[in-house]
């Protein structure tokens, strides 16, 4: 039988990565759970050997249920009744096969009832749902909510939410208003504390809200009177027990349909502050979002995975001028980009990831201990590789998500574009991915100050002059040239002091930094697993080198006098 994780060679490969030894460490603290729970690992291969097992039994649900269920959850849909949402039939069904086998809250500390896994590996857990169904993963990966309010929330907050969210309740960030999408500094859901009953109460509308019906939601509102910027807003976590929201209504959605979003009316409803006042936006949504950023790389990856086996599949089996398509050039060239695509995206993806479980298992020491100089300088070191590399990751790999669903419907021809056929499901569950937890645009705003300090290209320096296979070489060695481009076309935009100007090339040199570092770090992995990556290297390699050519020739050719036929 099928098993998305067993079946992947390539997400295994990820798992064991050298810096692996370094994450399980921090994470586990040295092995302190060690004889204190029965599954807390002994050591470093106990530990992987615990993330595989897990990993193993995801697949398996994904393979054998989530998968399953996946086409008539997009047909059902969640519905909306008595002002409540309410999931279709199959994605209860998900949602019971994961709480049974103990898949929620694995992040989280055992104290909790957690499997404190990694990042790294709570990731993979995330991509291997949405190759079965992304519309489910926005159900049951929000559960990363949890982060955040064990990272900001006070003791009895813990103990009081983090053991039911192990337990299988669900949780949502509700962020978005009508007036206040990507721009959440415009807020107006309003806080006001209740003294005769010593709470918060909550007023006023969220749209657009992923599983906006949870059990358990961090809420964003401005709690300062007067207030009109983000230092007015507070996060806030709303207890669904103690009632006063609800669902006017569930968006009517191109795709990802089993994940209900939902229109949601506050009335005075009891709420409590997590972490302090004034923080919500500056610091906390910061951190939820980060998070969340990650979740869609991975969202996006397994859906990437999902068209490649759907378009492969198909491509075997439709027979044209008689031959199977798959040996016609026009075909395989589709289907060798797309996997090109999906593992260059995962080198990244995971690359992220590994960056974030080092800084926050080190952010969650410091809850406990002061950190020794040469932890400080790791945390930062790492945290500052985390917020570069995932805007990268997050807005590569979703516009990958969108091009390869597309690709998809394209080999199966005309029959893709029948609805019986996935891959017109999986077309529409991509496009939401370069949309939410922040468009592509906005990764551009967040990643741009790191290809113009430099930080991408002395990155890839230092990985060209790592040591690579002599098959790798010489493909490093033109990554090397990609990054001499970068590098030259970032100078010639900061010669120019115009800013709209630079908003204008931003994107280009975004796409010229994020396809190097991704033909770089998929060199590297080729050169420790030929048999996995050399061919998508040597594919991928040749598609970032057009892709860099493209971007650089239009900043190379571009003055500033140009600037107003592009406000027409």
């Amino acid at each position: 039988m099928a098993n998305f994780y067993t079946d992947n060679d390539e997400l295994r490969f990820h798992l064991r990565n050298p810096l692996m030894e370094r994450i399980c460490f921090l994470k586990e603290r040295g092995y302190a759970d060690k004889g204190k729970f029965d599954y807390s690992p002994q050591d470093y291969e106990d530990a992987l050997d615990s993330y595989d097992k897990i990993l193993e039994v995801v697949g398996q649900i994904a393979a054998d249920v989530i998968d399953a269920n996946a086409e008539s959850v997009d047909i059902e849909e969640a519905h909306c009744e008595n002002s409540r949402a309410t999931y279709a039939k199959g994605t209860q069904e998900n949602l019971d096969a994961m709480i049974k086998a103990g898949m929620n809250g694995v992040t989280m500390p055992r104290c909790y009832g957690g499997l404190n896994m990694p990042v790294t590996a709570y990731t993979m857990a995330s991509e291997l749902v949405s190759t079965a169904d992304a519309g489910f993963d926005n159900v049951w990966s929000l559960q990363d909510c949890v982060e955040t309010l064990y990272a900001f929330g006070n003791d009895e907050q813990r103990k009081k939410y983090i053991p039911r969210v192990c337990a299988g309740e669900t949780m949502s960030m509700d962020l978005t208003e009508p007036d206040a999408g990507s721009d959440l500094q415009r807020v107006q859901l309003k806080a006001t504390f209740d003294d005769a009953n010593n709470c918060w109460r909550l007023n006023g509308v969220k749209r657009f809200i992923t599983n906006g019906d949870a059990d358990i939601h961090l809420v964003l509102a401005r709690s300062e009177e007067g207030s009109t910027d983000g230092r007015g807003l507070s996060m806030f976590i709303y207890d669904k027990r103690d009632g006063g929201v609800d669902v006017r209504r569930i968006e009517n959605k191109l795709g990802i349909h089993g994940s209900p979003t939902c229109e949601l009316v506050y009335r005075n409803a009891k709420c409590e502050l997590c972490g302090e006042r004034r923080l919500g936006l500056i610091k906390y949504v910061m951190s939820l979002m980060n998070g969340a950023r990650l979740g869609i790389g991975a969202q996006s990856i397994g859906l990437s995975q999902k068209a490649y086996e759907e378009a492969l599949a198909y491509a075997k089996d439709r027979k044209q001028f008689g031959k199977a398509i798959i040996d016609m050039p026009p075909v395989y060239d589709l289907l060798a980009t797309m996997k090109a695509k999906i593992d260059a995206g995962r080198s990244l993806l995971y690359q992220t990831a590994r960056y974030v479980d080092i800084y926050k298992a080190l952010d969650d020491i410091a809850m406990s201990r002061t950190l020794t100089p040469e932890e400080r300088k790791e945390q930062k070191a790492y945290a500052r590789l985390a917020d570069a590399f995932t805007p990268l990751s997050k807005g590569m790999n979703s516009e990958y998500a969108n091009q390869n669903t597309y690709d998809c419907i394209q080999v199966h021809g005309g029959s893709g574009f029948m609805m019986e056929y996935a891959c017109q499901r999986l077309y529409r569950d991509a496009r939401i991915t370069s949309i939410y937890e922040g468009t592509t645009q906005l990764q551009v705003v967040a990643a741009i100050r790191y290809v113009t300090n430099g930080t991408y290209t002395n990155i890839l320096r230092d990985l060209a002059a790592e040591d690579v296979i002599d098959e790798m070489k010489p493909l490093m060695a033109r990554v090397s040239k990609m990054t001499d481009r970068l590098e030259s076309v970032v100078n010639i935009t900061k010669e120019n002091q115009d800013p709209e100007y630079h908003d204008l090339m931003a994107r280009h040199l975004y796409e010229i930094a994020a396809v190097t570092v991704m033909a770089g770090l998929l060199v590297k992995d080729a050169s420790s697993a030929p048999e996995l990556f050399s061919s998508s290297a040597r594919v991928y390699v040749n598609l970032a080198e057009a892709e860099v050519a493209k971007h650089a020739v239009f900043v190379e050719n571009f003055s500033v006098d140009q600037v107003a036929d592009y406000r027409k």
